[in-house]
Protein backbone atom coordinates (compact mmCIF):
# COMPACT_ATOMS: atom_id res chain seq x y z
CA UNK A 1 0.00 0.00 0.00
CA UNK A 2 1.40 3.93 -0.98
CA UNK A 3 0.67 5.62 2.06
CA UNK A 4 -0.58 9.29 1.59
CA UNK A 5 2.11 12.08 1.33
CA UNK A 6 2.56 14.79 3.70
CA UNK A 7 2.83 17.45 1.05
CA UNK A 8 2.97 17.69 -3.13
CA UNK A 9 6.76 16.83 -2.48
CA UNK A 10 5.88 14.01 -1.18
CA UNK A 11 3.16 13.13 -3.71
CA UNK A 12 6.15 13.96 -6.34
CA UNK A 13 8.00 11.36 -4.85
CA UNK A 14 6.05 8.76 -4.82
CA UNK A 15 4.89 9.60 -8.40
CA UNK A 16 8.49 8.77 -9.92
CA UNK A 17 9.06 5.79 -7.02
CA UNK A 18 9.36 2.31 -8.23
CA UNK A 19 6.52 2.01 -5.98
CA UNK A 20 4.47 3.27 -8.59
CA UNK A 21 3.69 1.62 -11.58
CA UNK A 22 -0.01 2.53 -13.13
CA UNK A 23 -1.84 6.50 -12.42
CA UNK A 24 -5.20 6.76 -13.70
CA UNK A 25 -7.30 10.26 -13.73
CA UNK A 26 -10.64 11.30 -13.47
CA UNK A 27 -11.31 14.89 -14.49
CA UNK A 28 -14.03 17.20 -14.41
CA UNK A 29 -14.48 21.03 -15.45
CA UNK A 30 -12.62 22.44 -12.60
CA UNK A 31 -9.17 21.32 -14.94
CA UNK A 32 -10.45 23.13 -17.90
CA UNK A 33 -12.05 26.45 -16.10
CA UNK A 34 -8.61 28.45 -17.09
CA UNK A 35 -9.60 27.74 -20.88
CA UNK A 36 -12.03 29.98 -20.63
CA UNK A 37 -14.31 27.20 -22.25
CA UNK A 38 -18.09 28.16 -22.09
CA UNK A 39 -19.91 26.70 -18.88
CA UNK A 40 -23.36 25.49 -19.03
CA UNK A 41 -24.23 24.63 -15.83
CA UNK A 42 -23.40 27.67 -13.68
CA UNK A 43 -25.02 30.92 -13.72
CA UNK A 44 -24.50 33.00 -16.11
CA UNK A 45 -23.90 30.09 -17.88
CA UNK A 46 -25.49 28.49 -21.91
CA UNK A 47 -28.28 26.90 -19.85
CA UNK A 48 -29.09 29.71 -17.35
CA UNK A 49 -29.11 32.34 -20.02
CA UNK A 50 -30.98 30.10 -22.70
CA UNK A 51 -33.97 32.26 -24.33
CA UNK A 52 -36.32 29.12 -26.14
CA UNK A 53 -37.96 31.65 -27.89
CA UNK A 54 -34.80 32.52 -30.58
CA UNK A 55 -34.55 27.78 -31.12
CA UNK A 56 -35.78 26.21 -33.36
CA UNK A 57 -39.04 24.68 -32.09
CA UNK A 58 -42.59 23.66 -31.40
CA UNK A 59 -44.28 25.89 -28.68
CA UNK A 60 -44.44 22.45 -26.79
CA UNK A 61 -40.54 22.23 -26.52
CA UNK A 62 -39.77 25.90 -26.41
CA UNK A 63 -41.49 25.62 -23.43
CA UNK A 64 -40.47 22.85 -22.27
CA UNK A 65 -36.82 23.95 -22.86
CA UNK A 66 -37.98 27.35 -20.75
CA UNK A 67 -39.02 25.17 -17.31
CA UNK A 68 -35.51 22.76 -17.82
CA UNK A 69 -33.11 24.12 -20.18
CA UNK A 70 -31.55 20.64 -19.65
CA UNK A 71 -33.78 19.65 -22.51
CA UNK A 72 -31.62 21.23 -25.40
CA UNK A 73 -29.35 17.92 -24.15
CA UNK A 74 -32.44 15.03 -23.75
CA UNK A 75 -32.69 12.31 -26.21
CA UNK A 76 -36.17 12.26 -27.12
CA UNK A 77 -35.94 16.12 -27.83
CA UNK A 78 -32.93 15.45 -29.95
CA UNK A 79 -34.64 12.94 -31.61
CA UNK A 80 -37.91 14.19 -32.60
CA UNK A 81 -35.84 18.02 -32.90
CA UNK A 82 -31.92 17.74 -33.59
CA UNK A 83 -31.81 22.23 -33.84
CA UNK A 84 -32.19 23.02 -30.21
CA UNK A 85 -29.11 20.76 -30.14
CA UNK A 86 -27.68 22.12 -32.88
CA UNK A 87 -28.47 25.67 -32.46
CA UNK A 88 -26.96 26.27 -28.61
CA UNK A 89 -24.20 24.50 -29.40
CA UNK A 90 -22.93 25.91 -32.89
CA UNK A 91 -20.34 28.16 -31.02
CA UNK A 92 -19.04 25.72 -29.14
CA UNK A 93 -18.76 23.07 -32.05
CA UNK A 94 -17.04 25.47 -34.43
CA UNK A 95 -15.23 27.33 -31.66
CA UNK A 96 -13.47 23.72 -31.01
CA UNK A 97 -12.58 22.96 -35.04
CA UNK A 98 -10.66 26.93 -34.82
CA UNK A 99 -8.69 25.65 -31.41
CA UNK A 100 -10.34 28.69 -29.54
CA UNK A 101 -9.47 26.85 -26.17
CA UNK A 102 -6.10 25.18 -25.29
CA UNK A 103 -5.09 22.84 -22.91
CA UNK A 104 -4.25 24.08 -19.72
CA UNK A 105 -1.74 23.44 -17.32
CA UNK A 106 -3.99 20.15 -15.49
CA UNK A 107 -4.18 18.80 -18.94
CA UNK A 108 -0.50 19.01 -19.49
CA UNK A 109 0.56 17.45 -16.28
CA UNK A 110 -1.08 14.49 -17.37
CA UNK A 111 0.60 14.94 -20.89
CA UNK A 112 3.85 15.26 -19.35
CA UNK A 113 3.37 12.30 -17.02
CA UNK A 114 2.76 9.77 -20.05
CA UNK A 115 5.91 11.64 -21.74
CA UNK A 116 8.36 11.60 -18.84
CA UNK A 117 6.88 8.61 -16.66
CA UNK A 118 5.29 6.07 -18.88
CA UNK A 119 2.79 5.62 -16.06
CA UNK A 120 -0.17 6.81 -17.16
CA UNK A 121 -2.81 4.33 -17.50
CA UNK A 122 -5.86 5.91 -18.57
CA UNK A 123 -7.20 9.36 -18.08
CA UNK A 124 -10.86 9.12 -17.90
CA UNK A 125 -12.64 12.77 -18.80
CA UNK A 126 -15.94 14.08 -17.56
CA UNK A 127 -15.56 16.85 -20.33
CA UNK A 128 -16.63 17.11 -23.89
CA UNK A 129 -14.80 19.71 -24.47
CA UNK A 130 -12.05 17.70 -25.95
CA UNK A 131 -9.09 19.33 -24.48
CA UNK A 132 -7.52 15.99 -23.43
CA UNK A 133 -7.79 14.40 -26.90
CA UNK A 134 -5.91 17.96 -27.77
CA UNK A 135 -2.67 17.01 -26.15
CA UNK A 136 -1.24 15.40 -29.08
CA UNK A 137 1.55 13.29 -26.79
CA UNK A 138 -1.32 11.59 -24.41
CA UNK A 139 -2.29 8.30 -27.40
CA UNK A 140 -5.88 8.17 -28.17
CA UNK A 141 -6.37 4.85 -26.10
CA UNK A 142 -5.10 6.45 -23.36
CA UNK A 143 -8.54 8.74 -22.95
CA UNK A 144 -11.71 8.01 -22.08
CA UNK A 145 -14.18 10.63 -22.82
CA UNK A 146 -16.82 9.21 -20.25
CA UNK A 147 -19.39 11.39 -21.19
CA UNK A 148 -18.56 11.93 -25.39
CA UNK A 149 -16.88 14.60 -26.80
CA UNK A 150 -17.54 17.09 -28.78
CA UNK A 151 -14.97 16.38 -31.01
CA UNK A 152 -16.34 13.45 -32.79
CA UNK A 153 -19.07 12.85 -34.38
CA UNK A 154 -21.49 10.20 -35.26
CA UNK A 155 -25.52 9.55 -36.27
CA UNK A 156 -27.49 9.15 -32.77
CA UNK A 157 -29.85 6.88 -34.39
CA UNK A 158 -27.87 4.16 -36.84
CA UNK A 159 -24.20 4.65 -34.98
CA UNK A 160 -22.39 5.68 -38.47
CA UNK A 161 -19.38 7.57 -37.97
CA UNK A 162 -18.59 11.28 -40.03
CA UNK A 163 -14.73 10.39 -40.74
CA UNK A 164 -13.82 14.34 -40.75
CA UNK A 165 -15.12 16.67 -37.90
CA UNK A 166 -13.85 19.56 -40.22
CA UNK A 167 -16.69 18.39 -42.68
CA UNK A 168 -19.28 17.86 -39.89
CA UNK A 169 -18.29 21.77 -38.82
CA UNK A 170 -18.64 22.85 -42.70
CA UNK A 171 -22.17 21.33 -42.58
CA UNK A 172 -22.98 23.31 -39.18
CA UNK A 173 -21.49 26.53 -40.99
CA UNK A 174 -23.90 26.78 -43.20
CA UNK A 175 -26.97 24.99 -42.09
CA UNK A 176 -27.85 26.21 -38.55
CA UNK A 177 -28.51 29.40 -37.68
CA UNK A 178 -26.84 31.34 -35.26
CA UNK A 179 -28.87 32.22 -32.12
CA UNK A 180 -26.33 34.80 -30.27
CA UNK A 181 -25.96 36.82 -33.43
CA UNK A 182 -22.40 36.83 -33.36
CA UNK A 183 -22.06 35.05 -36.73
CA UNK A 184 -22.92 37.19 -39.73
CA UNK A 185 -22.43 34.59 -42.41
CA UNK A 186 -24.82 32.08 -40.66
CA UNK A 187 -28.29 31.46 -42.13
CA UNK A 188 -31.38 32.94 -41.24
CA UNK A 189 -32.67 29.37 -41.06
CA UNK A 190 -31.82 25.94 -39.20
CA UNK A 191 -31.97 23.40 -42.14
CA UNK A 192 -31.17 19.68 -41.43
CA UNK A 193 -27.82 17.58 -41.24
CA UNK A 194 -28.52 14.24 -42.14
CA UNK A 195 -27.09 11.02 -41.68
CA UNK A 196 -25.51 9.77 -44.89
CA UNK A 197 -26.24 6.15 -43.54
CA UNK A 198 -29.95 6.19 -43.07
CA UNK A 199 -30.87 9.81 -43.69
CA UNK A 200 -32.18 10.66 -40.35
CA UNK A 201 -31.34 14.01 -38.92
CA UNK A 202 -29.17 12.97 -36.17
CA UNK A 203 -26.15 14.12 -36.84
CA UNK A 204 -24.15 15.42 -33.72
CA UNK A 205 -20.95 15.06 -31.63
CA UNK A 206 -20.74 12.22 -29.71
CA UNK A 207 -21.78 14.25 -26.32
CA UNK A 208 -24.19 11.53 -24.49
CA UNK A 209 -27.39 12.97 -24.39
CA UNK A 210 -29.63 12.74 -21.05
CA UNK A 211 -31.43 9.43 -20.89
CA UNK A 212 -28.76 7.60 -23.26
CA UNK A 213 -26.44 4.86 -21.95
CA UNK A 214 -22.86 5.93 -21.15
CA UNK A 215 -19.94 4.57 -23.59
CA UNK A 216 -19.37 0.88 -22.90
CA UNK A 217 -15.44 1.82 -23.07
CA UNK A 218 -16.14 3.17 -19.57
CA UNK A 219 -17.07 0.18 -18.26
CA UNK A 220 -14.24 -1.95 -20.28
CA UNK A 221 -11.87 0.03 -19.73
CA UNK A 222 -12.42 0.64 -15.79
CA UNK A 223 -12.78 -3.13 -15.44
CA UNK A 224 -9.43 -3.46 -17.05
CA UNK A 225 -7.17 -0.49 -15.01
CA UNK A 226 -8.43 -0.09 -11.59
CA UNK A 227 -7.53 -3.89 -10.29
CA UNK A 228 -3.37 -2.27 -10.56
CA UNK A 229 -4.05 1.43 -10.04
CA UNK A 230 -1.56 2.53 -7.73
CA UNK A 231 -2.57 6.74 -7.84
CA UNK A 232 -6.27 7.88 -8.90
CA UNK A 233 -6.06 11.95 -9.41
CA UNK A 234 -9.42 13.37 -9.10
CA UNK A 235 -9.14 16.59 -10.60
CA UNK A 236 -11.84 19.65 -10.48
CA UNK A 237 -15.16 17.24 -9.92
CA UNK A 238 -17.69 17.33 -7.83
CA UNK A 239 -18.09 13.97 -7.78
CA UNK A 240 -21.74 14.15 -8.08
CA UNK A 241 -21.99 12.39 -11.20
CA UNK A 242 -22.81 8.51 -11.08
CA UNK A 243 -21.17 6.24 -12.59
CA UNK A 244 -18.15 8.34 -13.05
CA UNK A 245 -17.61 8.63 -9.70
CA UNK A 246 -17.78 4.64 -8.78
CA UNK A 247 -13.87 5.29 -9.50
CA UNK A 248 -13.23 6.33 -6.48
CA UNK A 249 -14.61 3.09 -4.67
CA UNK A 250 -13.73 0.64 -6.85
CA UNK A 251 -9.83 1.47 -6.99
CA UNK A 252 -8.17 -1.26 -4.65
CA UNK A 253 -7.64 -0.17 -0.58
CA UNK A 254 -4.26 -0.09 -1.46
CA UNK A 255 -4.42 2.39 -4.24
CA UNK A 256 -4.07 6.07 -3.20
CA UNK A 257 -6.32 8.65 -4.16
CA UNK A 258 -5.60 12.15 -4.30
CA UNK A 259 -8.29 14.87 -4.88
CA UNK A 260 -7.00 18.13 -6.66
CA UNK A 261 -9.41 20.76 -5.64
CA UNK A 262 -10.76 23.77 -4.51
CA UNK A 263 -12.78 22.23 -1.85
CA UNK A 264 -13.45 18.44 -0.09
CA UNK A 265 -15.41 16.26 -2.25
CA UNK A 266 -16.56 12.49 -2.15
CA UNK A 267 -16.68 12.33 1.61
CA UNK A 268 -19.78 10.34 1.12
CA UNK A 269 -18.07 8.08 -1.08
CA UNK A 270 -15.75 7.37 1.35
CA UNK A 271 -12.88 9.21 1.05
CA UNK A 272 -10.85 11.00 4.01
CA UNK A 273 -10.06 14.09 4.79
CA UNK A 274 -9.25 13.55 8.68
CA UNK A 275 -5.24 14.39 9.38
CA UNK A 276 -4.36 10.46 10.34
CA UNK A 277 -5.75 9.56 6.87
CA UNK A 278 -4.44 6.53 5.26
CA UNK A 279 -4.91 6.36 1.68
CA UNK A 280 -6.33 9.91 0.76
CA UNK A 281 -4.51 13.22 0.06
CA UNK A 282 -5.92 16.51 -0.52
CA UNK A 283 -4.35 19.07 -2.61
CA UNK A 284 -6.53 22.11 -1.91
CA UNK A 285 -6.35 25.01 -4.52
CA UNK A 286 -7.02 25.63 -8.15
CA UNK A 287 -6.07 23.18 -10.45
CA UNK A 288 -3.78 24.71 -12.78
CA UNK A 289 -1.84 26.16 -9.45
CA UNK A 290 -2.08 23.33 -7.96
CA UNK A 291 -0.17 20.79 -10.87
CA UNK A 292 2.16 23.69 -11.64
CA UNK A 293 3.08 23.38 -8.33
CA UNK A 294 3.54 19.46 -8.62
CA UNK A 295 5.25 19.89 -12.02
CA UNK A 296 7.90 21.94 -10.30
CA UNK A 297 8.57 19.19 -7.74
CA UNK A 298 8.87 16.98 -10.05
CA UNK A 299 11.56 18.92 -11.87
CA UNK A 300 9.43 19.53 -14.88
CA UNK A 301 9.36 22.94 -15.21
CA UNK A 302 11.53 23.47 -18.13
CA UNK A 303 9.74 20.66 -20.06
CA UNK A 304 6.01 22.82 -19.50
CA UNK A 305 7.82 25.61 -20.59
CA UNK A 306 7.64 24.12 -23.70
CA UNK A 307 4.05 24.21 -24.06
CA UNK A 308 3.92 27.98 -22.97
CA UNK A 309 2.64 29.22 -26.79
CA UNK A 310 0.02 26.44 -26.38
CA UNK A 311 -1.14 27.77 -23.53
CA UNK A 312 -4.42 29.53 -22.63
CA UNK A 313 -3.72 32.94 -21.68
CA UNK A 314 -4.32 32.58 -17.32
CA UNK A 315 -2.08 29.57 -17.54
CA UNK A 316 0.50 31.03 -19.61
CA UNK A 317 0.66 34.36 -17.34
CA UNK A 318 0.83 31.90 -13.97
CA UNK A 319 3.68 29.46 -15.67
CA UNK A 320 5.65 33.12 -16.93
CA UNK A 321 5.30 33.93 -13.22
CA UNK A 322 7.01 30.83 -11.63
CA UNK A 323 9.31 30.98 -14.15
CA UNK A 324 10.71 34.59 -13.33
CA UNK A 325 10.69 33.51 -9.65
CA UNK A 326 12.61 30.78 -9.73
CA UNK A 327 15.34 32.10 -12.22
CA UNK A 328 16.04 34.57 -9.10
Amino acid sequence: MIGAPADLAGLARILLSSQCKSVAFLTGAGVSVASGIPDFRSPGGMYDSLRPELITATPIQQQMMKDDPTYVVEKNMFLQNSFPYLEVRRPFILGTQQKKWKPTIAHRFMELLHTKTGKLTRAYTQNIDGLTEACENIPPEKIVAVHGTICKVSCEVCGTKVESFDDFCDEVRVNIKDIYKVDPEAPDESKPIRCKSCGRAAVKPTTVLFGSSLPQEFFERATEDLPSVDVLIVAGTSLMVSPANGLVYNVPESTLRVVVNNQPVGSDLGIDYSSNAKRDFFAEGNCDEVFLDLIEHLGWLDDLALFLDELPESSAALLQERLKSTSR
